[in-house]
């Protein structure tokens, strides 16, 4: 049997794949498909935020942005309080998007899942969620110690 990191790690890849040539008939990619949820679930939230929610760090959050501002995703504007900070916000494309995108995922959960009972799916769901918890732990320490130091992420 397959070590446990390769088997998560090939499945990314076989997920990133999927959600590819799915998401191509809507104008994204397999891994815009989480700015557009995020985006979509907390209109307004800062670029800052979103990097620390989703475990991406700032640099490659502006340009995933950019993208999608660019292609008429998401709009950016500036926080009134703090001209610094940059609001993220879904446009009607984006918006109209998403149900799809949350469709694609679900389609390639079940995929993933045929066959499973379903205790099976609860019992992977409540494993995947322990080990997710952890790994997110390491992530979160790691980012606020590079904070703290003063350094961008690697």
């Amino acid at each position: 049997m397959e070590s446990f990191m390769r088997c998560i790690s090939r499945t990314a890849r076989c997920s990133q794949l999927y959600r590819s040539e799915r998401l191509e008939k809507v104008g994204l990619s397999g891994g815009q498909y989480v700015y557009i949820s995020c985006a979509c679930r907390s209109p307004g939230i800062s670029q800052e935020q979103m990097s620390r929610q989703i475990l991406i760090n700032k640099s490659n959050v502006a340009r995933q942005l950019a993208a999608l501002e660019q292609n008429g995703f998401i709009r950016r504007e500036p926080d009134p309080k703090d001209r610094r900070v940059l609001r993220v916000y879904p446009t009607e494309k984006a918006q109209e998007a998403y149900p799809y995108v949350q469709e694609v995922l679900t389609d390639w959960r079940r995929y993933l899942t045929e066959g499973f009972t379903d205790e099976e799916r609860e019992t992977l769901d409540a494993l995947m969620e322990r080990v997710l918890a952890r790994a997110t732990a390491y992530a979160e320490n790691r980012l606020a110690k590079e904070r703290k130091e003063g350094g961008e992420p690697k």
